[in-house]
């Protein structure tokens, strides 16, 4: 988006710098990534650096208010509500497209915002390995507040591992190693020392949960830093364990499940921003818009795209039997920034939170960004494309 230094940077490109790109990546952790990394960053000047920032603070309005967590309270469903929530989120994300406003100008559009960790640990690995192979410019970065890498990864661990010995802090997932973001349960266990841990792996005897390490010894939990998605886990009804996220346990959780509820897609209505598109509730839509090609139909309770409907008509909605659990959203129209070797894409930028204890409000600290040239980001819309997949952005300073 900065036209001299993509220039530079594209001029610059040979598959061979790209495929050890790759190779750096892999190993690491000789461990082959299941999504496509794309060729290249993608490099945001200070004027709409300025938009996200500005975009951020106007969304910290709504969920640093008093009363977010009553305005919030429906958000939990009782069958997944569990105890011991603390008194804000600890990791907050908010995904925005990159779009154009009407003067042709680029501005940030909100897609979605999470209580949720999120690669927080391949991200400074995936920038680290650009900038390596490729032209970096010095005066750009991936991270904020003049954060080094080595700052970064100091930051992450006072807030999960703290003063616990890493062997009591876990890394909780479902079947951990089939996972697509298995490379940053590597990543987080490499810098922090901490175990990876499936949920079946974990013991109970009364409250106090353990797990026993590759010694056969009994290793207390006191905290969880939390991976596990309630949509996926509720497909592993078979899956035999002891430990249900609903019942009693004295662990502290590092990212309380509850906030993936709390700080998601039933957060969007409440928010009001010029980067924030119209969105409400369907049950409280009063009357189906006319222009239905733009906008969206979200389920409220879904992950990774599962259940949005793009391509949006009167019958799509009208055949909807819970209106309640679902947004009709604005559509937003993402623009085509980066120029490749083929046709230029689109992208996504994802601005990563941490909100310490004891602190007013969160602060930027990293980013994901994913580059698209099909109509959504996505394998499925981008088969057979080059220059797409996961990135990070590097911000100018």
């Amino acid at each position: 988006m900065v036209f001299s230094v993509r220039n530079t940077y594209n001029n610059h490109f040979d598959d061979k710098k790209y495929q050890d790109f790759q190779k750096d990546i892999c190993s690491v952790h000789n461990h082959i990534p299941s999504f496509r990394i794309a060729e290249t960053p993608i490099f945001i000047g200070n004027e709409l650096k300025g938009k996200l920032l500005n975009a951020c603070e106007e969304i910290y309005e709504t969920i640093c208010q008093p009363d977010f967590k009553e305005l919030s309270q429906g958000a939990v469903l009782p069958q997944n509500e569990v105890p011991n929530e603390d008194d804000h989120t600890l990791f907050l994300q908010m995904d925005f497209g990159i779009c154009k406003d009407e003067q042709g100008d680029l501005v940030p559009q909100l897609i979605e915002v999470q209580g949720f960790p999120s690669l927080y640990f391949f991200q400074d690995l995936l920038a680290n390995s650009y900038k390596k192979r490729f032209n970096i410019p010095d005066n750009y970065s991936h991270l904020f507040h003049g954060l080094s890498s080595e700052d970064y990864i100091d930051l992450l661990r006072k807030n999960i591992v703290g003063d616990s010995n890493p062997e009591n802090v876990i890394l909780l997932e479902v079947e951990p190693e089939k996972q697509v973001t298995k490379i940053d349960f590597l990543e987080a266990s490499r810098v922090l020392g901490i175990p990876i841990k499936c949920v079946s792996d974990l013991k109970k005897e009364g409250r106090e949960v353990y797990y026993f390490n590759e010694k056969g010894q009994k290793i207390k939990v006191e905290k969880i830093f939390n991976r596990v998605i309630f949509d996926e886990l509720a497909n592993y009804s078979k899956l035999e364990r002891e430990f249900f996220f609903t019942e009693e346990a004295n662990v502290e959780w590092i990212g309380h499940p509850n906030w993936f509820f709390r700080i998601s897609k039933h957060t969007l209505p409440l928010l009001q921003s010029q980067y924030v598109p119209d969105t409400q509730f369907l049950n409280e839509v009063k009357e189906i818009p006319n222009d239905l090609e733009n906008y969206v139909l979200k389920p409220l309770y879904s992950f990774a795209g599962t259940g949005v409907i793009v391509n949006l008509n009167r019958y799509d909605i009208e055949s909807i039997s819970d209106p309640e659990n679902y947004i009709l959203q604005r559509k937003v129209e993402y623009a085509r920034v980066i120029d490749t070797p083929s046709e230029a894409a689109k992208c996504e930028v994802r601005m990563l939170m941490i909100w310490e204890k004891g602190t007013p409000r969160p602060k930027i600290i990293n980013n994901l960004a994913r580059i698209t040239k099909g109509e959504m980001v996505g394998v499925k819309y981008n088969k057979n494309k080059d220059w797409v997949g996961a990135s990070v952005a590097f911000f100018e300073n």
